[in-house]
């Protein structure tokens, strides 16, 4: 079956940077839209950032222009780049992926994917 794995959290001081990774099995990225949500404690989950199948990349506001989203095809890999975090920014980020993109003979699942997601802490 499909697997999302994050990995890249961790602890930072505002100001500091973290890359997070997304590698997926039985799934090829780069075909499909695929995003970055994050879940801050007590708040709901909240997209931060998308790649869309035909490369388009989107951020949400409050990360636009800290936030890189890249792919790595080779390495089957998505990266979200983020940069002068702030305490805000504190949250399990999770990766996700549309339906549709899986490796042959890999069943689909047309509701998606997420990862198990990752802990990213912003403090001094």
């Amino acid at each position: 079956q499909v697997q999302l794995v994050e990995s890249g959290g961790g602890s930072v001081q505002p100001g500091g940077s973290l890359t997070l990774s997304c590698t997926a099995f039985r799934y090829i990225f780069g075909r499909c839209a695929m995003g970055w949500y994050r879940q801050a404690p007590g708040k709901e989950r909240e997209l931060v950032s998308t790649l869309q199948g035909d490369g388009t990349l989107k951020y949400k506001e409050f990360v636009k222009g800290r936030f890189t989203i890249s792919l790595d095809k080779d390495k089957n890999t998505v990266y979200l780049q983020m940069d002068r975090l702030i305490n805000e920014d504190t949250a399990v980020y999770y990766c996700a992926a549309d339906g549709g993109c899986e490796t042959t003979g890999t069943l689909p699942v047309p509701e998606g994917y997420w990862g198990q997601g990752t802990q990213v802490t912003v403090s001094t």
